[in-house]
């Protein structure tokens, strides 16, 4: 073979290759844009959760040092509004907050999947003893307990996956914001259940995905 023959050769393998490599890109885009115009014609709406209750075992600070005891168990909803799509709930941590600090260790949530329009319920123990926290946040509790209502925030971190058929998306970052007004005076407070006060909320939350 001359090396006429062997460029030639060359060439048309790299002309091959080119042309496998374009084919193989145009499927890719196609497979994209039709996963994109199905989401378009979809359009997945966020799940809303909702804080039903919380069952308060303690609740109590120290000034010196400056430490928060809490021990609770809230009630908490989500609902799929979507019509076709189903989501994958994983790696969600829940965990509660007062004044923009965490007060309790995270809790892990059972792995879930939320078909169509379902419900899921859980029911969370949420556990924070001794925790340290800042001076002006003792001072600050003993105000709101001495006022008879307490605002914590009940938070959710983790991640989503959209499932459309038979094909799941990729992880998406999910973050749920439960404000929890606790009251405890009468007439709007909670029921005394033996030691513990239950108090009612259904109280909506703001959902980022």
């Amino acid at each position: 073979m001359t090396a006429k023959e062997c460029d030639h050769h060359e060439e048309e393998e790299h002309r091959l290759h080119r042309r496998l490599f374009s084919l193989l890109l145009g499927l890719i885009v196609l497979a994209l844009f039709i996963i994109f115009l199905v989401f378009l014609i979809l359009r997945p709406a966020k799940p809303a959760f909702v804080l039903r209750d919380a069952t308060i075992y303690q609740f109590n600070a120290s000034a010196v040092p400056s430490l928060l005891t809490t021990d609770m168990q809230v009630t908490l909803s989500s609902r799929n509004p979507n019509e076709r799509i189903g989501i994958y709930y994983q790696k969600l941590n829940i965990f509660a907050s007062y004044r923009g600090q965490q007060i309790t260790l995270p809790t892990l949530l059972p792995e879930s999947y939320q078909a169509h329009k379902e419900v899921i319920d859980w029911s969370p123990f949420l556990y924070g003893s001794a925790v340290p926290v800042s001076p002006f946040l003792t001072a600050a509790l003993e105000q709101d307990q001495n006022a008879g209502s307490v605002l914590v925030n009940i938070k959710v971190d983790g991640s989503v996956k959209w499932k459309v058929g038979t094909w799941v998306s990729g992880k998406y970052h999910l973050h749920v914001n439960c404000p929890a007004l606790l009251v405890f005076k009468e007439p709007s407070g909670g029921i005394a259940v033996g030691p513990s006060m239950k108090i009612q909320l259904t109280q909506h939350c703001t959902v980022d995905v």
